[in-house]
């Protein structure tokens, strides 16, 4: 089975997009099939890992807001895939599909969370336009819909889409269990990583910091822990960052993951850098791992997910989580793998408290479950699985699989 995979980057300024493919191709070439992967250049950094020969990155122009590969459709013309998968809204994928390009063709689309509330009223305008333009006849040609949660889907079924709905996660690929992370002396991490985007809600988990560090809750004891934000920026998010923490009058270092993790090892009493939040870019690979096992808990205040990738690996490395409802994972609450955080200040700095407080026995135990729901339900191969038979589904027809949801 021969699939081509349309997104609108596949390089550092892809987001969890881009990191999500690359997973799922991965895991599909080891399940039998045959993916092919299409992205226009954006000028940023290629992800590493992708399997050989993926992806095929398009020479591009940019009109207005859409980044137009070359020849796209000449290109599916030429690899005939027998199933096309669009990952991602609002850009060329959307535009190819939604058009008289190869009509014998069966679409899967994958909108990652860009249909909810949130996503929507964000760029509302140039959203509504899109929408009017091309994006509601891609989505209702679509044979499948994929939504990553149940939130997503009831999502797509308020906007009046009426076509098959699967709901598959996304998932993490697990690493050798983490050992001895209770003898880690020194200062304590807690660890956000993922794209620098306004959604992410950093500001305000600023803010909260700031709250912590000062003692303005009457606690004690949580000078010894340190933020370390790693991503990579988006429209100049981090500045605006650094300069919240000259406001709060949080000290802070800019290094990269290698730095930050020697400074560490000499220094593991200050956090290495003495600094009460750390921005060190992105991780990926070798850096990746070795931050989140030096890392005590993780942190996503988000107002808005598809369904991150970055908390599965978190409970992948048996951490402790802070997240919102927004990321659309109640079973981590449910598995008590995670501290419920709203998006507001205080609400943050509660959470903050209730994680900061707990002792390392029940860090532990929370750290542990969450790598229990990860084993149970979110590896890639059970995803890739689950995708294969979505695709068999649309090919073949009959009856539609457990997680398809029709009207």
């Amino acid at each position: 089975m021969k699939v081509a995979h349309l997104t609108g980057s596949v390089s550092t300024l892809g987001g969890g997009i881009a990191l999500a493919l690359r997973s799922l191709v991965n895991a599909q070439q080891a399940c039998g099939i045959d993916p092919l992967v299409f992205a226009p250049e954006d000028g940023g950094e290629t992800l590493p890992e992708w399997p050989p020969g993926l992806p095929e990155i398009l020479p591009a122009r940019r009109f207005g807001p859409v980044l137009w590969g070359k020849n796209l459709p000449r290109h599916l013309e030429k690899v005939a895939p027998d199933l096309v998968h669009t990952h991602g809204l609002w850009g060329q994928p959307s535009i190819v599909v939604g058009s008289r390009c190869a009509p014998q063709l069966k679409r899967v689309v994958s909108p990652h969370g860009m249909l909810d509330p949130w996503a929507l009223g964000n760029g509302r305008l140039r959203k509504k336009l899109a929408m009017l333009l091309f994006e509601r006849r891609c989505l209702g040609k679509a044979d499948c819909l994929h939504a990553l949660c149940r939130s997503e889907a009831q999502s797509i079924r308020a906007l009046g889409l009426r076509n098959p709905v699967a709901i598959i996660p996304n998932g993490v690929d697990l690493p050798a269990r983490v050992i001895g992370r209770e003898k880690l002396k020194g200062c304590k991490v807690l660890l956000f990583l993922g794209r620098l985007h306004p959604k992410k809600g950093l500001p305000n988990a600023l803010q909260a910091f700031a709250q912590m560090q000062s003692g303005q809750d009457g606690a004690t004891g949580h000078q010894a822990w340190q933020l370390v934000v790693a991503g990579w920026d988006q429209g100049g998010h981090q500045e605006e960052l650094e300069s919240l923490c000259r406001e709060l009058g949080l000290s802070f270092a800019k290094t990269s993951v290698e730095e930050h993790l020697a400074a560490r090892d000499r220094a593991p009493d200050t956090g290495g850098e003495g600094a009460q939040v750390v921005f060190t870019g992105p991780a990926f690979g070798k850096e990746k791992d070795r931050l989140l096992r030096h890392a005590s808990a993780f942190i996503l205040p988000s107002f808005s997910e598809g369904l991150p990738v970055a908390v599965l690996e978190a409970w992948a490395y048996e951490l402790p989580v802070l997240m919102t409802e927004h990321c659309n994972l109640p079973e981590g609450f449910a598995a008590e793998a995670a501290f419920l955080l709203g998006t507001d200040v205080q609400s943050i700095a509660a959470g903050m408290r209730e994680l900061l407080q707990a002792s390392p026995e029940a860090l532990q135990r929370v750290g542990a479950n969450g790598r229990q729901l990860v084993e149970k339900q979110f590896t890639w191969p059970q995803v890739a699985t689950q995708m294969k038979t979505l695709y068999q589904w649309v090919l073949n027809g009959g009856a539609p699989p457990d997680f398809v949801e029709t009207i």
